[in-house]
């Protein structure tokens, strides 16, 4: 397969993933975020498999940085075949605690960010009537947990987006695909670098995948158009928890939810966050939690092989229907 992939956030943690994966796939990568020196490291991974980067530095809060960036991938790479809207950026609080300029940032990146990089994609690939844009949603859209407000609100927010323009291009009998993929806790080095105000250091809730998990979701929703993706049971758990017993969910959260969101060390007073400026360094896929990262999702093989295993069954039940029928005569 060949063609051109845009990857925002790609600088680091998933999108990096991603990046990777993708250009494993044959596709030749734009490669969207604030920092160059994670960028320089993404570009090194594509070339080293044999495929074009192109560095971008970018915030997606900007609609005319992303549109900028748009007209230079495909002025530099050709049309943009897929497009993954990844980026993202929390604070690790109560929401009491959180200023109102970090919550509108956390807004601007994670939702609107979303909003301005689907716009530019949609400009360019409507009028090809062909295109994959794929949406890095999380169990959280679902589920809103404590010490994450603004990250959760904006994910709730991107899939409410999402289901408006599927049905919009549904109505327009479009080509272009959208999906959504629903995450579950990641080892990425996002940990590190979100701003917090909690007395130790954050980490993923348990159970943890590695973020070459998400990226193999993350290019099969691209070629497949799959609606929406559930990766990992944790995240299955989480939705359909949320859908049955919503208030049993609340309570839980308010007991636990603090505790399992902190590590045992305590911040450092010096601790660097992204918020409003990339951290230094090229921070590469994966965070400090390597030990017990799953590496694989039976889940989401599942989801991907769903028709299939489908099919299957009912060739199985037909087999054994006309079986039966037979040994009646």
């Amino acid at each position: 397969m060949e063609g051109i992939a845009l990857v925002t956030g790609a600088s680091a943690g998933v999108g990096r993933a991603t990046a990777r994966r993708l250009a494993e796939d044959g596709y030749d990568v734009a490669l969207l975020a604030r920092g160059r020196q994670g960028l320089e490291g993404a570009r090194l991974d594509v070339e080293r498999l044999g495929r074009r980067a192109l560095v971008l530095p970018t915030d997606v809060a900007d609609p005319s940085q992303v549109e900028e960036a748009a007209e230079r991938t495909e002025e530099t790479l050709g049309p943009i075949d897929v497009w993954v809207n990844n980026a993202m950026t929390t604070v690790f609080a109560p929401f009491h605690e959180v200023e109102p300029d970090e919550f509108r940032r956390v807004t601007e990146v994670t939702y609107l960010g979303v909003v301005w990089c689907t716009r530019a994609a949609l400009k360019r690939m409507r009028p090809r009537d062909s295109g994959s844009i794929v949406f890095v949603g999380s169990a959280l859209a679902y589920r809103g947990i404590p010490l994450q407000s603004a990250y959760c609100g904006s994910k709730h927010a991107i899939k409410g987006f999402f289901e408006s323009v599927r049905t919009e291009l549904l109505h327009d009998r479009s080509s272009v695909k959208v999906s959504l993929v629903e995450l579950p806790a990641l080892n990425t080095p996002q940990f590190d670098h979100c701003r917090t105000r909690m007395p130790k250091q954050p980490q993923p809730v348990p159970p943890i995948y590695q973020p070459e998990v998400a990226a193999d979701a993350i290019a099969w929703a691209a070629r497949s158009g799959e609606r929406e993706l559930y990766v990992g049971a944790p995240t299955w758990k989480t939705i359909w928890g949320a859908r049955v017993a919503p208030g049993f969910g609340d309570r839980y959260l308010a007991k636990n939810g603090y505790e399992s969101q902190q590590a045992d060390e305590p911040v450092n007073g010096d601790r660097a966050d992204n918020l409003f400026a990339p951290v230094e360094g090229d921070h590469g896929a994966h965070g400090r939690f390597e030990q017990g990262s799953r590496s694989r999702s039976t889940l989401l093989w599942l989801g991907k092989h769903r028709r299939a295993l489908g099919a299957a069954a009912l060739a199985g039940l037909g087999a054994a229907a006309v079986g039966a029928i037979t040994s009646e005569r």
